[in-house]
């Protein structure tokens, strides 16, 4: 099948045999699901905000892909025409411009398409978002992060350094690790350097996570992106995580090593879950190809944050209140895309915050049947992080604005806030016993047997060890982790003081993000409260992104 006014000839694929992209390259022979399909209200049901009275494309917003490949871009590269679908802002090698017909790809332009295709019956997330892509080259067989992290740096730095996310559909496999004995405890280079430039570049990064026993494990172990599994349609809607999300890498399995890809300790992976099985996706001369896999479910995110950020930038020209430029931080953009996503259908009395879909595991268990719903101290699905993305969702989530501790709050809302501690990391009986925190009382009472949705995202401290002071990564360089400190989400009753008399909470002991999904007791007035419990790094203030979504009582 070719897109119209395409030449029918072939075109050479180059760098397909040493991209080792396993599931997200691969031609499946089931009947394929169009973009579009994965784009509307079977998949993330962003086609709603392209129309009225919305009109969200990603207009003016620069997002950003670094792969093995790129994409093709007419005028540089024979393979593309005038028009093509996916109009790419602007391609690099490393952190240079890309030369002519040189590592243009399949999988990147795969890739591009779901986030920008203007292609009228494959209309990608954010079809007029600026996007800004870089290739690696080929890596036979060495470790690549040098090279994947100055690709990232660069594209990072593009559009006067405002870009607003990042995809990353590609990853280092450990067996590339140079590191003596390697795992996933969030140390390796292209690791740390995902952590350090979503802090310094201020950039969501979202990463396709294929879990399981191998894949592409690094950066998977990130602290402060996005890691995405991917859904299939059931019923008429993409509404259960993929089993090929479990598959195990054979060079692991050859070596008996069937949890090669799971972090080190409890910490968990996967934060969410979007379209990803049997996609119609455009190559680089316009064809289409079917394809599955985490490679493409993470584009979907990364264009979603395009749609929202365009949102926010139109309420801070039109000065509306409860907006800032808080509104472009990622934690806070974190946030809102968790905490809007699917996890229970909604009835249509409200009460399940209106989702669209039950979306199930493997073994077709919905999250509340999960250990993350039972335990306080495990925020994320192993399989579902807190659910499926919902683009139209996240709008509501986003639109509920922002909002500051110490006054009353609406039911929907975020906040991009900060907690002190002012005591050091050494002294640790006093630092526990002087929690400090910031409470967001609820200015109505919430209604008895629905549900609230409630995430707290904050940053690793990663540091660049800058050799030759210019404030970039340069090839040789390396990074420093000065840790993670330790936040917890609680709900209580609005008069309570005591956590003792928390109604439930989060407390995770190892990850970056808190969520907690519980439903209401009682009809009553309660409040969130966000709680510093441990300082690890030199930083008396935390910066954190909350978001939130209750029901009124009726």
């Amino acid at each position: 099948m070719i897109s119209a006014g395409v030449p029918h000839r072939l075109r050479q694929r180059l760098l397909q045999s040493s991209l080792g992209l396993g599931l997200g390259t691969g031609l499946v022979s089931l009947p394929a699901l169009a973009l579009s399909s994965s784009v509307g209200p079977a998949g993330i049901d962003a086609l709603r905000l392209h129309g009225a009275p919305y009109f969200l494309t990603g207009r003016k917003i620069a997002i950003g892909q670094v792969e093995i490949g790129r994409p093709s871009v007419f005028g540089l590269d024979k393979v593309a025409y005038e028009d093509m679908p996916v109009d790419v802002s602007r391609v690099f090698y490393l952190d240079d411009l890309a030369d002519p017909n040189q590592y243009v790809d399949g999988h990147a332009a795969n890739v591009a398409s779901v986030m920008v295709s203007q292609d009228k019956a494959l209309t990608g997330v954010a079809p007029n978002a600026a996007l800004f892509s870089a290739a690696v080259g080929p890596i036979r067989g060495r470790s690549a992060q040098p090279d994947e992290c100055l690709a990232s740096q660069q594209v990072a730095l593009s559009n006067g350094g405002d870009v607003r996310a990042m995809n990353f559909s590609f990853g280092e496999p450990l067996r590339r690790d140079p590191r003596p004995n390697p795992v996933l405890d969030g140390n390796a280079l292209l690791t740390q350097c995902i952590d350090w430039s979503e802090r310094v570049h201020d950039i969501l990064y979202v990463v396709a996570g294929n879990q399981g026993g191998g894949g592409i494990p690094i950066p998977t172990d990130n602290f402060n992106g996005i890691n995405v599994a991917y859904s299939r349609e059931a019923d008429g809607l993409y509404r259960k995580v993929d089993f090929a999300n479990l598959s195990s890498e054979p060079d692991a399995r050859s070596r008996s090593l069937p949890f090669l890809e799971t972090n080190v300790g409890p910490r968990r992976s996967i934060s969410l879950v979007a379209p990803g099985s049997r996609l119609e996706l455009l190559d680089p001369d316009g064809r289409i190809r079917t394809a599955s896999g985490t490679s493409f479910a993470s584009p979907h995110v990364a264009a979603t944050v395009a749609l929202l950020q365009e949102w926010g930038d139109r309420q801070l020209r039109a000065d509306t209140p409860h907006w800032s430029l808080d509104a472009r931080e990622p934690m806070v953009m974190k946030a809102v895309l968790l905490n809007s996503a699917d996890k229970l259908k909604d009835s249509g009395d409200g009460l399940r915050l209106g989702m669209g879909r039950t979306l199930v595991d493997e073994g077709n268990r919905s999250w509340i049947e999960s250990d993350a719903y039972r335990d306080r101290t495990i925020p994320l699905h192993a399989e579902l992080g807190t659910g499926h993305l919902n683009a139209y969702r996240a709008y509501q989530q986003f639109n509920g604005g922002q909002w500051l501790p110490g006054a009353p709050v609406p039911v929907m809302g975020w906040a991009y806030g900060a907690v002190e501690s002012p005591l050091p990391p050494t002294d640790l009986p006093r630092a526990q016993a002087a929690i400090l925190h910031q409470d967001y009382v609820f200015e109505t009472p919430l209604q008895a047997n629905s549900y609230i949705s409630a995430t707290l995202a904050w940053e690793r401290q990663v540091v660049l060890n800058d050799d030759n002071g210019n404030e970039r990564y340069d090839i040789g360089e390396s990074f420093e982790d000065r840790g993670l400190n330790n936040l917890d989400l609680y709900l209580l009753p609005a008069e309570a003081e005591d956590l003792s008399q928390a109604i439930w909470s989060s407390e995770s002991a190892v990850d970056s993000v808190e969520h907690l999904f519980f439903e209401i007791p009682a009809t009553a007035r309660y409040k969130l409260r966000v709680v510093y419990r441990q300082r690890v790094t030199d930083d008396i203030v935390q910066p954190y992104g909350l978001a939130w979504w209750a029901v009124a009582a009726r």
